[in-house]
């Protein structure tokens, strides 16, 4: 995967995947409930990031199932994969340990989840 910034979806997607494979719409769900409904993939937009990231070697095609009559894909994490998402949380938390301590340095206490 090239360097450029992970988006947001991006980065869900791929902590989603983390815990193993899922099919498209299990893919939105995991997404919504980790990111506490303030991101809710489109169909679309879901397939567009996985297209991505199966170009960029980060996820791959894990199996086919038919359910209810419809074909289900399951995507998966490729050890390229789990090492992006290593880059990308490490890279996050440290810029999340600098704006808390600016927080703090301005008087602003966290709670312990990260709220304020």
């Amino acid at each position: 995967m090239s360097r450029r910034a992970m988006s947001e979806q991006t980065f869900l997607v791929l902590t989603v995947l983390a815990e193993g494979a899922l099919h498209g719409y299990g893919i939105v769900q995991a997404v919504s409930a980790l990111s506490e409904q303030r991101v809710v993939l489109r169909v679309g937009t879901l397939y567009g990031v996985l297209d991505r990231l199966s170009d960029d070697g980060l996820v791959g095609l894990d199996r086919e199932e038919v359910h209810n009559g419809r074909l289900r894909r399951y995507y998966r994490l490729t050890e390229e994969g789990l090492t992006a998402l290593a880059r990308e949380t490490s890279a996050r938390a440290a810029t999340a340990r600098v704006a808390a301590d600016r927080l703090r340095a301005r008087g602003i206490r966290l709670a312990p989840e990260g709220g304020v």
